[in-house]
Protein backbone atom coordinates (compact mmCIF):
# COMPACT_ATOMS: atom_id res chain seq x y z
CA UNK A 1 0.00 0.00 0.00
CA UNK A 2 1.88 3.47 -0.90
CA UNK A 3 1.75 6.10 1.88
CA UNK A 4 1.40 9.82 1.80
CA UNK A 5 4.42 9.52 4.54
CA UNK A 6 7.59 10.36 2.83
CA UNK A 7 10.44 8.04 3.73
CA UNK A 8 12.55 9.20 6.53
CA UNK A 9 15.28 7.04 7.52
CA UNK A 10 13.46 5.37 10.89
CA UNK A 11 10.66 5.27 8.92
CA UNK A 12 9.37 1.27 8.54
CA UNK A 13 11.18 -1.00 5.77
CA UNK A 14 8.50 -3.23 4.05
CA UNK A 15 9.79 -6.02 5.39
CA UNK A 16 9.71 -4.27 8.97
CA UNK A 17 6.33 -3.61 8.12
CA UNK A 18 5.34 -7.16 7.50
CA UNK A 19 7.10 -7.89 11.13
CA UNK A 20 5.27 -5.99 13.20
CA UNK A 21 1.83 -5.88 11.13
CA UNK A 22 0.38 -8.69 12.76
CA UNK A 23 0.74 -7.89 15.99
CA UNK A 24 -0.83 -4.40 16.58
CA UNK A 25 -4.41 -4.02 17.45
CA UNK A 26 -7.33 -4.95 14.57
CA UNK A 27 -10.48 -2.90 14.58
CA UNK A 28 -13.45 -4.18 17.31
CA UNK A 29 -16.06 -3.32 14.36
CA UNK A 30 -17.77 -0.42 16.83
CA UNK A 31 -16.71 3.65 16.92
CA UNK A 32 -15.49 5.70 14.83
CA UNK A 33 -13.21 4.44 12.04
CA UNK A 34 -9.69 4.81 12.02
CA UNK A 35 -8.47 7.03 9.42
CA UNK A 36 -5.07 6.66 9.14
CA UNK A 37 -3.03 3.25 8.53
CA UNK A 38 -0.95 1.94 11.36
CA UNK A 39 2.04 1.94 9.62
CA UNK A 40 1.99 5.70 9.50
CA UNK A 41 1.14 6.42 12.40
CA UNK A 42 4.33 4.45 13.87
CA UNK A 43 6.54 6.10 11.52
CA UNK A 44 5.39 9.02 13.42
CA UNK A 45 6.34 7.56 16.74
CA UNK A 46 9.35 6.45 15.60
CA UNK A 47 10.28 9.89 13.99
CA UNK A 48 9.74 11.63 16.96
CA UNK A 49 11.53 9.12 19.01
CA UNK A 50 14.70 8.67 17.02
CA UNK A 51 14.70 13.18 16.33
CA UNK A 52 14.19 13.70 19.68
CA UNK A 53 11.41 16.64 18.75
CA UNK A 54 8.26 17.27 19.88
CA UNK A 55 5.07 16.38 19.35
CA UNK A 56 3.80 19.65 17.68
CA UNK A 57 6.87 19.66 15.73
CA UNK A 58 6.19 16.19 13.81
CA UNK A 59 6.00 17.15 9.62
CA UNK A 60 3.36 17.75 7.67
CA UNK A 61 3.73 14.43 5.99
CA UNK A 62 2.59 12.69 8.47
CA UNK A 63 -1.19 12.72 10.08
CA UNK A 64 -1.65 15.14 12.15
CA UNK A 65 0.36 15.93 15.19
CA UNK A 66 -2.60 14.93 17.55
CA UNK A 67 -3.34 11.95 16.08
CA UNK A 68 -0.47 10.04 16.15
CA UNK A 69 -0.15 11.01 19.80
CA UNK A 70 -3.89 9.85 20.20
CA UNK A 71 -3.27 6.33 18.91
CA UNK A 72 0.80 6.30 20.68
CA UNK A 73 -1.17 7.30 24.10
CA UNK A 74 -3.59 3.94 23.20
CA UNK A 75 -0.68 1.60 22.39
CA UNK A 76 0.68 2.64 25.61
CA UNK A 77 -2.33 2.07 27.92
CA UNK A 78 -3.17 -1.40 26.30
CA UNK A 79 0.38 -2.28 26.89
CA UNK A 80 1.61 -2.74 23.29
CA UNK A 81 5.00 -1.66 23.17
CA UNK A 82 6.04 -3.67 25.66
CA UNK A 83 4.64 -6.92 24.38
CA UNK A 84 6.01 -6.02 21.31
CA UNK A 85 9.16 -5.94 22.86
CA UNK A 86 9.12 -9.57 24.32
CA UNK A 87 7.78 -10.83 21.43
CA UNK A 88 10.64 -9.39 19.17
CA UNK A 89 13.06 -10.11 21.97
CA UNK A 90 12.19 -13.55 22.17
CA UNK A 91 12.21 -14.02 18.11
CA UNK A 92 15.61 -12.86 17.59
CA UNK A 93 17.29 -15.18 20.92
CA UNK A 94 15.43 -18.47 19.25
CA UNK A 95 16.64 -16.94 15.06
CA UNK A 96 20.21 -16.72 16.79
CA UNK A 97 20.33 -20.31 18.59
CA UNK A 98 19.55 -19.28 22.22
CA UNK A 99 16.73 -20.16 24.21
CA UNK A 100 13.44 -17.43 23.95
CA UNK A 101 13.70 -17.01 27.65
CA UNK A 102 17.49 -15.86 29.29
CA UNK A 103 18.68 -17.72 32.23
CA UNK A 104 20.84 -15.05 33.33
CA UNK A 105 20.47 -11.19 33.37
CA UNK A 106 22.21 -7.42 34.56
CA UNK A 107 20.59 -4.65 35.35
CA UNK A 108 22.27 -1.18 36.22
CA UNK A 109 20.95 2.18 35.96
CA UNK A 110 21.68 5.85 34.48
CA UNK A 111 20.70 9.22 35.87
CA UNK A 112 19.29 11.31 32.90
CA UNK A 113 18.66 15.50 33.35
CA UNK A 114 14.87 16.27 32.70
CA UNK A 115 13.34 19.27 31.52
CA UNK A 116 11.42 21.46 33.45
CA UNK A 117 8.01 19.38 32.82
CA UNK A 118 7.22 16.04 35.11
CA UNK A 119 6.24 15.69 38.69
CA UNK A 120 8.88 12.97 39.71
CA UNK A 121 12.41 14.22 39.24
CA UNK A 122 15.10 14.48 42.22
CA UNK A 123 18.62 15.06 42.74
CA UNK A 124 20.93 12.65 42.75
CA UNK A 125 23.75 13.94 44.77
CA UNK A 126 26.42 11.39 43.36
CA UNK A 127 26.50 12.31 40.02
CA UNK A 128 25.50 15.86 40.65
CA UNK A 129 22.44 15.12 38.10
CA UNK A 130 18.81 16.87 38.08
CA UNK A 131 16.53 14.52 36.94
CA UNK A 132 15.21 10.60 36.67
CA UNK A 133 17.16 7.72 36.99
CA UNK A 134 16.05 4.64 34.30
CA UNK A 135 16.93 1.11 36.20
CA UNK A 136 16.96 -1.46 33.34
CA UNK A 137 17.13 -5.29 33.44
CA UNK A 138 18.80 -7.06 30.09
CA UNK A 139 19.30 -10.40 29.33
CA UNK A 140 22.93 -11.71 27.85
CA UNK A 141 22.36 -10.13 24.41
CA UNK A 142 21.68 -6.73 25.81
CA UNK A 143 17.24 -7.22 25.33
CA UNK A 144 15.50 -5.08 27.85
CA UNK A 145 14.06 -7.15 29.93
CA UNK A 146 12.04 -4.94 32.53
CA UNK A 147 12.34 -1.19 33.47
CA UNK A 148 11.62 1.04 36.23
CA UNK A 149 12.03 4.75 35.15
CA UNK A 150 11.82 7.01 39.22
CA UNK A 151 13.46 10.26 40.36
CA UNK A 152 17.42 10.81 40.55
CA UNK A 153 17.10 11.10 43.97
CA UNK A 154 16.11 7.58 44.83
CA UNK A 155 18.96 5.23 45.98
CA UNK A 156 20.32 2.64 43.36
CA UNK A 157 19.15 -0.79 45.62
CA UNK A 158 15.69 0.83 46.34
CA UNK A 159 15.57 1.34 42.75
CA UNK A 160 16.58 -1.53 41.75
CA UNK A 161 14.54 -3.04 44.27
CA UNK A 162 11.36 -1.67 42.07
CA UNK A 163 12.90 -3.01 38.98
CA UNK A 164 13.47 -6.84 40.42
CA UNK A 165 8.92 -6.34 41.65
CA UNK A 166 8.53 -5.39 38.13
CA UNK A 167 9.83 -8.04 36.34
CA UNK A 168 9.31 -10.85 38.86
CA UNK A 169 5.44 -11.73 37.29
CA UNK A 170 6.96 -11.35 33.44
CA UNK A 171 6.94 -14.74 31.89
CA UNK A 172 10.41 -13.38 30.39
CA UNK A 173 11.87 -13.43 33.65
CA UNK A 174 10.27 -16.96 34.24
CA UNK A 175 13.68 -18.38 33.88
CA UNK A 176 15.75 -16.10 35.74
CA UNK A 177 18.62 -17.65 38.10
CA UNK A 178 21.15 -15.49 38.26
CA UNK A 179 21.82 -11.26 38.18
CA UNK A 180 24.83 -9.45 37.92
CA UNK A 181 25.04 -5.87 38.98
CA UNK A 182 28.19 -3.82 40.21
CA UNK A 183 29.16 -2.83 43.41
CA UNK A 184 26.20 -0.23 43.86
CA UNK A 185 23.80 -2.89 44.34
CA UNK A 186 25.95 -4.90 47.39
CA UNK A 187 25.05 -5.11 50.86
CA UNK A 188 22.86 -8.05 52.50
CA UNK A 189 19.55 -6.52 52.38
CA UNK A 190 19.31 -6.71 48.58
CA UNK A 191 20.63 -9.83 48.33
CA UNK A 192 17.90 -10.96 50.21
CA UNK A 193 15.48 -9.38 47.89
CA UNK A 194 17.13 -11.37 44.51
CA UNK A 195 16.54 -14.59 46.72
CA UNK A 196 12.90 -13.36 47.61
CA UNK A 197 12.07 -13.56 43.74
CA UNK A 198 14.02 -16.98 43.34
CA UNK A 199 17.47 -15.07 41.81
CA UNK A 200 20.67 -15.24 42.66
CA UNK A 201 22.57 -11.76 43.04
CA UNK A 202 25.93 -11.66 41.81
CA UNK A 203 28.40 -8.24 42.40
CA UNK A 204 30.51 -7.77 39.79
CA UNK A 205 33.39 -5.17 41.10
CA UNK A 206 36.28 -3.99 39.16
CA UNK A 207 39.70 -4.92 40.01
CA UNK A 208 41.24 -2.22 42.57
CA UNK A 209 44.25 -3.14 39.88
CA UNK A 210 43.03 -1.60 37.32
CA UNK A 211 43.31 1.55 35.62
CA UNK A 212 41.47 3.97 32.88
CA UNK A 213 38.94 2.29 30.77
CA UNK A 214 38.12 -1.46 31.61
CA UNK A 215 35.21 -3.39 30.08
CA UNK A 216 33.83 -5.26 33.16
CA UNK A 217 32.80 -8.81 32.43
CA UNK A 218 29.17 -9.26 32.50
CA UNK A 219 28.41 -5.44 33.44
CA UNK A 220 29.15 -4.41 30.02
CA UNK A 221 26.48 -5.63 28.36
CA UNK A 222 23.88 -3.40 30.20
CA UNK A 223 26.15 -0.34 29.36
CA UNK A 224 26.22 -1.69 25.94
CA UNK A 225 21.92 -0.87 26.22
CA UNK A 226 22.51 2.17 27.49
CA UNK A 227 24.71 3.07 24.24
CA UNK A 228 21.51 1.72 22.01
CA UNK A 229 19.45 4.62 23.10
CA UNK A 230 21.34 6.59 23.24
CA UNK A 231 20.93 7.02 19.19
CA UNK A 232 17.16 8.10 20.07
CA UNK A 233 17.68 11.35 21.03
CA UNK A 234 13.85 11.64 22.43
CA UNK A 235 15.72 9.83 25.45
CA UNK A 236 18.55 12.28 25.74
CA UNK A 237 17.12 14.11 28.10
CA UNK A 238 13.70 13.69 29.87
CA UNK A 239 11.11 15.55 28.38
CA UNK A 240 8.02 13.83 30.03
CA UNK A 241 5.20 14.63 32.32
CA UNK A 242 4.70 10.71 33.75
CA UNK A 243 7.23 8.14 33.88
CA UNK A 244 4.87 5.54 32.68
CA UNK A 245 5.78 7.32 29.08
CA UNK A 246 9.50 7.81 30.08
CA UNK A 247 9.81 3.64 30.54
CA UNK A 248 7.23 3.33 26.94
CA UNK A 249 9.63 5.70 24.89
CA UNK A 250 12.78 3.12 26.14
CA UNK A 251 10.39 -0.26 24.92
CA UNK A 252 9.58 2.21 21.63
CA UNK A 253 13.54 2.41 20.92
CA UNK A 254 14.13 -1.03 21.24
CA UNK A 255 11.19 -2.22 19.10
CA UNK A 256 12.65 -0.07 16.64
CA UNK A 257 16.56 -1.57 16.87
CA UNK A 258 14.65 -5.13 17.16
CA UNK A 259 12.54 -4.83 13.92
CA UNK A 260 16.12 -3.06 11.73
CA UNK A 261 17.76 -6.41 13.24
CA UNK A 262 15.08 -9.19 12.34
CA UNK A 263 14.45 -7.49 8.66
CA UNK A 264 18.47 -7.39 8.19
CA UNK A 265 18.70 -10.70 8.83
CA UNK A 266 15.90 -11.78 6.37
CA UNK A 267 17.18 -9.90 3.45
Amino acid sequence: MELNTKAYPCSLTDGEWEIIMPHLPVPCGRGRRRHHDWREILDGVFYLTRTGCQWRALPHDFPKWQTVYYHFTKLVHAGVWEHLNSLLSQRWREQIGKAPEPSAAALDSQSVKSSETGCYHGYDGAKKIKGIKRHILVDTLGLILAVVVHSAAVPERKGATLLLARAQPLTRCAQLVRIWADGGYSGPKFQKVGKEHGWTIEIVKRSDAQSGFVVIPKRWVVERTFSWLGRSRRLSKDYERKARIAETFIFVSMVRLLLARLDNSIS
